[in-house]
């Protein structure tokens, strides 16, 4: 196994330390159980962020990825890796929520093309996973709706503010149908860049779950 297991209960700290934002926007889920499921979720994405941090070689970044993907073969079969706390929470996830495939192997192939040198996937590193978050708080059909807010989300970690502020109003359109409980799956798509401290931040999530806009 070539990542170091995170200590079984440690997975909200590790997004609390990795993620700090999409940590904040899981705050607002009242259902303890599927805060805990979106915050396995968020470990699993800062696993594979964090690779690049372990490694100093892309070939190795890359045959981690590549074991990473492979464990993707028993979460989908429902037989977990023992021992290894985020798989062990994603196969369980998978089952009860009934969670697709697909963005997570787009996920970890974005990751792989970003150690070969490609352009950043927006869609593989934040549109899928928020469609996924999505899923795990308010069920299916919801996926859609969140497109444009994953973009948002997307644009802003890639230094491109000014066109996420341009797509912010085609993203609050689409967003007017989601069910509130899956709301703190998008809400860090209404953070900027521009708040000071977790306290601003508090803030800024708060007012836009109350508008039910980023």
């Amino acid at each position: 196994m070539p990542e170091d297991a995170t200590p079984a209960g440690g997975l909200d700290a590790q997004v609390r330390a990795a993620d700090p934002d999409r940590w904040l926007s899981s705050r607002f889920v009242g259902d303890l159980q599927a805060r805990g499921d979106l915050i396995a979720l968020y470990a699993f994405e800062a696993e594979l962020l964090n690779i690049p941090t372990r490694v100093t070689q892309p070939m190795l970044a890359e045959m981690r990825y590549v074991w990473w993907r492979d464990q993707m073969d028993g979460v989908f079969a429902g037989v977990a890796r023992k021992g290894h706390p985020v798989l062990e929470a994603l196969t369980d996830i998978v089952a009860r929520r009934g969670l697709r495939r697909a963005p997570f192997d787009a996920l970890i192939e974005g990751h792989i093309g970003r150690v070969q040198g490609e352009p950043h996937d927006l869609d593989a590193f934040y549109v899928g996973p928020m469609q996924t978050a999505v899923q795990v708080l308010a069920g299916p059909a919801h996926e859609a709706r969140v497109v444009d807010a994953g973009r948002v989300w997307g644009l802003i970690q890639v230094g491109r503010a000014e066109e996420a502020r341009v797509l912010r109003p085609a993203a609050n359109a689409a967003l007017k149908g989601l069910p509130t409980a899956a709301f703190p799956a998008v809400a860090h798509a209404a953070l900027t860049g521009s708040e000071r401290g977790e306290g601003g931040k508090r803030l800024r999530l708060m007012w836009a779950s109350l508008r039910g806009q980023v």
